[in-house]
């Protein structure tokens, strides 16, 4: 039996040093058990144990913990603990790098400028990188191994705080799966427009023939560590567009009159676009589900986690700077926000690249929605073969369901510069700013000094300032296009 159950507000937490005392007589006898909680619901004040073998599967309920820790593990449907540092490191990388970067010239460049955009995208990419290592450096704190941002969140202020960061994740998730949707829907429409420039087909029909790929693709991958390969076709497909952009920007470049770089606007519009550029910065370089990610990584979790990032933050970062900065030199204030509407080349090398962009941004939003699809496969128990017949109909239909609505919603409101901008916001700044320095300060309080302390509780205050002017930036942005714009524009 275990020993005495800890309880924080609703989660229970089991006292792994005992656990460790009771496991010794079975080890001498020649049967390692690992005793694990199965988390359920957090939150929901609740839970229960089983004692099962290490040499389980780890997948649908079963665990196969890989070294002697007694670490607890939260129930699953999804496959956890199997994958190397290199494959979750081209996860995170394929987040940075998808077709989004392609905007990055004329949203975040143009409202900062050479100076502003050059620092902003340098601290962005140092404080990110801070702020996502704290996180990982909390997945398994407690003794309990956070698979999921809400559980972290959860585990350390209580219920009402899993329900407030399940909420904001969603939203920040189901955002950014919009965007994705609608810049499918942009490269499928300039592949169409290179060929045949008639008009009969216009951008909704384009996004929802990218949600109907997407939703067959997401049917097809039942859980994120089954992307593997599909990654290398991601890098493939992010090489081919970011090349092409580069050298067909040059190629302009070097031909053009001399560029206008001046920021636009008159100076209160100017306060509201370096804001908003401020958000689409920070929305470049976090994913909102860092937890989820993780999860998917093998012992030891938190070595490899950070070995992941730095190579995120090394090879990711070069390439969207070299996108960024080119871009902007090419074209100056005419940078579009989706940069291959800029270059010049040969039909068959754009339509190349907008169409790597397309595929490459089917394969990004799967990672983006995989913890949407972990809560619901999990909540309602599908297990086993991805293939059995239940199985798949449920993929069908609930999947297909949820990418149906981000597609409505994406035909509706196919303004992409605001949804970065909205989804910065509303829940990046909290979820990767906000709430990692001051879970980080709440979980180590006793361990870090007063200057420490100090530094976190600033970090809390400005980004929840910033937060708040980019709300306002944001909802203004939306409110202009609103006038310039209808639903199911043709852009």
């Amino acid at each position: 039996m275990l020993g005495p159950i800890k309880r924080r507000d609703t989660l229970a937490v089991t006292d792994i040093s005992e656990a460790k005392e009771e496991a010794e007589p079975a080890e001498q006898d020649g049967e390692e058990q690992i005793t694990i909680t199965e988390w359920l619901l957090a939150g929901q004040g609740h839970h229960r144990e089983s004692t099962m073998d290490s040499t389980s599967e780890a997948h649908s309920g079963s665990r196969k913990v890989h070294d002697e820790e007694s670490t607890e593990i939260p129930e699953t449907a999804h496959q956890i603990s199997t994958d190397s540092w290199f494959q979750v490191g081209f996860v995170l990388t394929t987040g940075i790098n998808s077709a989004y970067v392609l905007g990055y010239s004329g949203n975040v460049m143009i409202p900062l400028g050479w100076t502003g955009g050059v620092i902003g995208l340098i601290l962005a990419t140092a404080i990110s990188l801070y702020a996502n290592a704290l996180i990982a450096k909390l997945h398994e704190y407690g003794g309990v191994r956070h698979i999921r941002y809400r559980d972290l969140a959860g585990f350390i202020y209580g219920k009402k705080a899993y329900s407030l960061t399940w909420g904001l994740q969603y939203v920040n998730l189901f955002m950014i799966n919009t965007g994705f949707i609608i810049l499918a829907g942009q490269a499928l429409k300039a592949v169409y427009v290179l060929f045949r420039d008639d008009h009969t087909m216009k951008l909704p029909h384009f996004i929802a023939i990218s949600g109907f790929v997407c939703a067959v693709f997401a049917i097809s991958i039942p859980h994120l560590s089954a992307l593997r390969i599909w990654l290398g076709f991601s890098t493939v497909f992010s090489l081919m567009y970011i090349v092409i952009a580069i050298v067909l920007s040059l190629k302009d470049g070097l031909k053009a009159p001399s560029r206008d770089y001046d920021i636009p606007g008159t100076s209160t519009s100017r306060i509201f676009t370096t804001i908003g550029a401020a958000a689409s910065l920070v929305f470049a370089f976090n994913t909102g589900m860092l937890p989820e990610i993780q999860a998917t990584v093998r012992k030891p979790v938190v070595d490899n986690m950070m070995k992941a990032l730095y190579f995120q933050f090394t090879a990711g970062v070069v390439p969207l700077y070299a996108v960024c900065f080119i871009g902007y030199w090419a074209y100056g204030n005419n940078t579009s926000s989706y940069l291959l509407n800029n270059v010049n080349g040969p039909v068959w090398v754009k339509a190349m690249a907008n169409f790597a962009a397309f595929l490459q941004t089917v394969i990004a939003l799967h990672i983006f929605a995989s913890p949407m699809y972990e809560y619901l496969d999990t909540k309602f128990g599908i297990k086993g073969s991805p293939l059995k017949i239940q199985n798949l109909t449920f993929r069908i239909t609930v999947r297909g369901g949820y990418l149906a609505i981000n597609t409505l919603v994406s035909a509706l409101l196919p303004f992409l510069g605001d949804f970065m901008s909205l989804t910065g916001a509303i829940s990046t700044f909290p979820l990767t700013f906000i709430l990692a320095n001051h879970m980080y300060l709440v979980a180590k309080k006793e361990k870090l000094t007063s200057a420490q302390k100090c530094w976190h509780w600033l970090n809390v205050g400005f980004f929840g300032l910033l937060a708040v002017a980019a709300l306002i930036s944001a909802l203004r942005l939306i409110a202009v296009d609103s006038k310039t714009y209808h639903v199911f524009a043709d852009l």
